[in-house]
């Protein structure tokens, strides 16, 4: 499992698909939702705007990540 790590919550997944390089821009993230098994805790996820926090687990494409917080 790969460690994502933000310096504020929330992390809008699609910034995150972005940020990951999963996607180039974020216009492309609703087909990319579409057409990609995505998973945030576990639940199939097709809004481009939820909302991440540290901890959540996100798999895309039966890639895991972990979402930290880092505060220092």
């Amino acid at each position: 499992m790969k460690e994502f790590k933000i310096i504020q919550e929330p992390l809008l997944l699609q910034n995150f698909l972005k940020l990951t390089d999963y996607i180039q821009t974020g216009g492309q993230s609703k087909i990319f939702l579409q057409e990609n098994e995505v998973l945030v805790n576990n639940e199939k996820e097709t809004r481009r705007g939820r909302k991440l926090y540290n901890q959540d687990k996100v798999i895309v494409n039966q890639e895991e990540w972990i979402i930290k917080l880092d505060v220092g």
